[in-house]
């Protein structure tokens, strides 16, 4: 069962039959604000380099929250703020082209963010986070599917939760277009970019 399932029992009465929707406590009980713990989140890219592999790297600056409503998913909300200059793909000389203005711009743009509008579950595991992602001056919806991976009370007495997910964009969409021609055909750099999270956030007391 998921965070936010929901079990039906049918209350026979007189009247006609009605469904009545019960929740249960356990879940009900995770519903409250969280903290995004970056130590040990992860939010990460992978992209399609010169046609043929795949660069993959991270932000490791960050920092966001969860408002999780056990009994309702439709009232949960997230947000997050991400750190551009900490981006991360094991290369220097790439990571600081990638804070250029041939790219993301770092110094001008500093933050990206995202800010959720709705949530709707899948599955009884799966989650449809859409909300809006601003990247380099620009804003524009975005829809992440999110598996809640459970809850634990961590040795110092956190209270925790994990989801990861991923969703696909166009970085174009948010005007990052910088490219080369390859000799063979094709560009250096796709426009097709996955993002990836993977989040554990703790209880506020």
């Amino acid at each position: 069962m998921g965070l936010f399932g929901r079990n039906n029992d049918s209350a026979q009465t007189s009247a006609p039959t009605a469904t009545v929707a019960t929740v249960d406590p356990a879940l009900a009980a995770l519903t409250g604000e969280y903290t995004i713990d970056p130590a040990h989140s992860t939010i990460s890219f992978t992209v399609r380099h010169a046609m043929v592999t795949n660069v993959r790297g991270t932000f490791t600056e960050h920092e966001g929250s969860l408002s999780l409503d056990g009994t309702n998913p439709a009232d949960s909300s997230a947000s997050i703020d991400v750190s551009i200059a900490s981006v991360d793909t094991g290369m220097a000389d790439r990571d600081g082209h990638l804070r250029s203005p041939d790219f993301f711009d770092a110094e001008t743009f500093p933050k990206m963010s995202f800010r959720s509008t709705s949530v709707e579950q899948v599955d009884a595991e799966t989650y449809r986070l859409t909300g809006d992602l601003s990247i380099k001056g620009v804003t524009r919806p975005l829809t992440i599917d999110l598996e809640f991976n459970g809850s634990a009370t961590d040795p110092y007495g956190n209270e925790r939760v994990g989801f990861e997910g991923s969703a696909t964009i166009l970085r174009s969409d948010w005007g990052l277009t910088w490219n080369a021609a390859l000799e063979t055909g094709g560009v250096m750099v796709s426009d097709k970019v996955k993002l990836s999270f993977d989040i554990s956030a703790i209880k506020k007391a």
